[in-house]
């Protein structure tokens, strides 16, 4: 436990500090376990002590660094003294309105003139400027490209070049060919499928009417073995 002994000086006149001696705690080299409540605690800010607690926004907090002087604070209260007693002498010079009637009230008005009278007038003058006329836009004119290369000329003699009607009557001839050959098979493939078509119209036709003889001759013997049975029938 720490004194200090204010009676004692040296010989300049100073204080002098002393503590008493005392023995050194024996504390373990490693921290104490935390107890369970401690460990459900440990990492939650809602019981960290460092954390403020309540509205931090309107608290204010002075440095201890930078104190206001005394003269200075003495000095705005004498001046805001001053100005407090010119205002409360002023309105007790100023005329009052008497007080209102039973019933009413005094509200504000404003008397003052809503127009006001313009009495500056600024001189100002017109000025015209006319520009010039649009003028028409040129036609585009056509894109013509650059000439590369060289100029070569050859002359054809009369004969070298090949005769369009006769080199072109062979050509002719295998197309008119081809295409009346190929007209000449439609034709007889339609001949040929007109004639299946009436040999089948015939076979069914033929199919037809033996079905119908074939059961003819089966309701003939049925009519036949009736009329045995019913005449065996009737000799017994």
């Amino acid at each position: 436990m720490a004194f200090v002994s204010p009676t004692k000086r040296d010989q300049n006149g100073s204080y002098t500090f002393s503590s008493r001696p005392r023995p050194v705690e024996d504390r373990s080299k490693y921290r104490e376990p935390p107890s369970e409540q401690t460990q459900s605690n440990y990492g939650n800010i809602m019981y960290d002590r460092r954390v403020v607690r309540g509205n931090t926004y309107a608290k204010k907090i002075i440095p201890t660094t930078a104190l206001p002087d005394p003269v200075e604070v003495q000095r705005q209260q004498e001046i805001r003294r001053r100005t407090v007693a010119a205002k409360r002498a002023r309105e007790q010079c100023r005329t009052r309105t008497p007080e209102a009637l039973q019933g009413r009230k005094h509200i504000d008005v404003q008397t003052d003139l809503y127009l006001e009278e313009l009495s500056d007038v600024i001189v100002t003058s017109d000025i015209e400027c006319q520009t010039d006329a649009f003028l028409d836009k040129p036609a585009t004119p056509l894109f013509i490209p650059a000439k590369s290369g060289k100029d070569v000329e050859t002359q054809i003699e009369e004969g070298e070049l090949f005769d369009f009607d006769r080199e072109v009557q062979a050509l002719l001839e295998v197309l008119v060919g081809k295409t009346v050959e190929q007209s000449l098979e439609e034709v007889m493939e339609e001949e040929e499928l007109a004639g299946l078509r009436a040999q089948q119209r015939a076979f069914r036709e033929l199919r037809n009417n033996e079905l119908e003889e074939v059961l003819r001759l089966k309701e003939q013997e049925k009519r036949r073995s009736k009329e045995k049975e019913r005449r065996v029938a009737q000799q017994k």
